[in-house]
């Protein structure tokens, strides 16, 4: 399937590598040496090099990533997070997220060269970036440092996340 490349982007073939550059920046990747890339027509396609076994499935990978960052240069990703809890709080301190996540202690969360963290509210979390990888890598940190806990249902979840709620054990009549 070719991934249409918008007008406006630059696209790099050399050596086994795709390097793309957009409005909002520039990725570089490393082609599987089973795979051929083709920049024609304006589009890119992505192809397995002989009957190799994997051949097929490193060339749907590495048309699924090349699409990701056509797409991440041009728009780019964003994911979200809700806190949820009493007192759990994100605010942004010279480039460190600092959490209140009803631990002892604040934790800090150093955000990553590549990506952007805004906190529009105090409640939620923004993460922004070209590489759709980076971006959620970055969230899933975030997410590790207090994942939604079933009971109550506290914690860090990305938004529109569903939270399985249990019910909690009642205490038996003797």
């Amino acid at each position: 399937m070719p991934i249409s490349v918008p007008a406006g982007l630059e696209v790099l073939l050399e050596s086994g590598e795709v390097r793309i550059r957009g409005p909002k920046g520039g990725l570089a990747m490393r082609v599987h040496p089973l795979v051929e890339v083709r920049h024609e027509n304006g589009s890119l396609t992505c192809s397995p090099k002989g009957e190799a076994g994997g051949a097929l499935a490193q060339a749907g990978t590495a048309r699924s990533l090349i699409a990701n960052m056509v797409l991440g240069v041009s728009a780019g990703f964003e994911k979200e997070l809700r806190l949820v809890g009493v007192g759990y709080r994100a605010q942004m301190q010279d480039g460190t997220l600092v959490l209140s996540l009803g631990f002892s202690h604040p934790v800090e969360y150093r955000c990553p060269e590549d990506v952007s963290i805004d906190t529009p509210s105090q409640t939620r979390i923004v993460v922004r970036g070209t590489d759709k990888q980076r971006v959620g890598q970055a969230a899933a940190e975030i997410r590790a440092f207090r994942p939604p806990e079933p009971y109550k249902g506290k914690g860090v979840r990305y938004a529109g996340e569903m939270v399985a709620r249990k019910e909690a054990k009642k205490k038996q009549k003797q």
